[in-house]
């Protein structure tokens, strides 16, 4: 019998499709120098906004005043649980002798644990304000007003033609939406932000709960990070935050978890201005965070830790917010007139100048200032008489 040859013989290799396999391990939205950037914002954006003469009105102080008051009313809430745990416990110490034993302390630590890392009870009741009242929408809103005047100051001997439109006058022309459900309704915006919140704290705590399950549960949380890191950092590091996770206490790899997912949920809240002018489809609105996921978890994650700070983390959340309007401009394109929006949204899915910006040192990290390019629009030829007429009505109106 005939031995066949090498080349007829046949072929078991595996093909292997390098693209896909690339994509897999693709970190460039995600990698250090976005974050570290990010970070950085958090502190250049605040040092910015506290400039900012606007903000320190006697409206601004009165709400001020009321940040620190619901940061008491805060904690107070938060403790109301804790506390009434430790009545009963004191009241089952005149039946039982609790002086040997030690899990009354650990039922209140395990509930105190919960309250503010499982569910992150304290970040919910900071972002649910923004639904309450408009403050922080106005805060985002003259924090804008306030970057486009220091840029104009700044470039006041340059060319004009050369240097972007402005982002306040343009976008407080549009029509303010909620950014999820594109209704001007508080009752409905409201609804579904407890929704959200009542579906990831249920996940959090069943995620919670079935680490204690035996045998199998010492892999729930390394699994949940490996699950949740591979969608936004990729396989290679996701599998290295699984193999870490199998050797990190519990507690610690919760505090991880939700860390990260608390920074990208305050990231969406004091975006929110933003998005709820700028009107994106979901699939949008999906690939905008996609192209700057790394930056906005640095600069959320920034936040995250200042809020954290006891009583004061509302009023935090105030010059977080404020911060928000220097980082649009930094990652996003001014915006057309409202007239001119169509197409608008869809251009701005990718960063443009990504590359450039990170590459930028931080003492000169205003130095990108040219004009975006043009953008599809439903109006094939835009009238550049009015896009000149209203560049010139920004700038004197700043000065006004």
């Amino acid at each position: 019998m005939e031995k066949m040859s090498t080349s007829e013989r046949p072929s078991h290799a595996v093909n292997i499709d390098k693209e896909k396999l690339k994509q897999k391990f693709d970190i460039s939205n995600f990698d250090l120098n976005a974050v570290l950037r990010g970070a950085q914002l958090t502190l250049v954006g605040a040092n910015r906004a506290m400039q900012n003469p606007g903000i320190f009105t006697n409206e601004h102080y009165k709400q001020a005043a009321y940040a620190v008051l619901a940061g008491i009313a805060i904690r107070l809430a938060i403790a109301i649980p804790t506390t009434g745990i430790r009545v009963l416990i004191w009241f089952l110490s005149f039946v039982w002798d609790l002086g040997a034993v030690t899990w009354d302390e650990e039922i209140i630590n395990g509930l105190h644990f919960i309250e503010n890392y499982v569910l992150q009870v304290p970040l919910f009741l900071m972002t649910l304000m923004r639904y309450l009242t408009p403050t922080l929408d106005n805060l985002f809103m003259e924090s804008l007003r306030w970057v486009d005047t220091t840029y104009v100051q700044k470039h006041q001997n340059e060319d004009p033609s050369k240097l972007r439109p402005m982002y306040y006058p343009n976008l407080r022309q549009y029509p303010v939406k909620d950014g999820s459900t594109h209704s001007s309704s508080t009752a409905e915006a409201v609804s579904m932000y407890l929704t959200r919140f009542a579906k990831r704290g249920a996940i959090s705590l069943a995620v919670y709960a079935a680490s204690y399950l035996p045998y199998v549960g010492r892999l729930v949380l390394p699994a949940a990070s490996y699950y949740t890191f591979n969608r936004a950092v990729g396989l290679g590091p996701a599998s290295l935050i699984f193999g870490t996770g199998i050797l990190l206490p519990r507690k610690y790899l919760v505090i991880f978890l939700q860390t990260y997912f608390a920074s990208r949920s305050l990231m969406r809240e004091l975006l929110e201005p933003y998005f709820a002018r700028i009107h994106f489809t979901k699939q949008e609105k999906k690939h905008w965070f996609r192209s700057r996921e790394g930056l906005l978890f640095g600069f959320g994650l920034g936040f995250y830790i200042l809020l954290r700070v006891p009583l004061v983390g509302v009023l935090i959340y105030g010059i977080a917010e404020a911060s928000t309007a220097y980082l649009i401009t930094k990652i996003t394109d001014p915006p057309p007139p409202s007239a001119q929006s169509a197409g608008f949204a869809a251009s701005q899915q990718e960063w443009r100048n990504k590359h450039e910006f990170l590459k930028l040192s931080l003492s000169n990290i205003d130095a990108l200032t040219e004009k975006p390019p043009p953008y599809s629009t439903t109006d094939p030829n835009p009238s550049t008489t009015a896009t000149s007429s209203a560049r010139e009505a920004v700038h004197g109106e700043l000065w006004r």
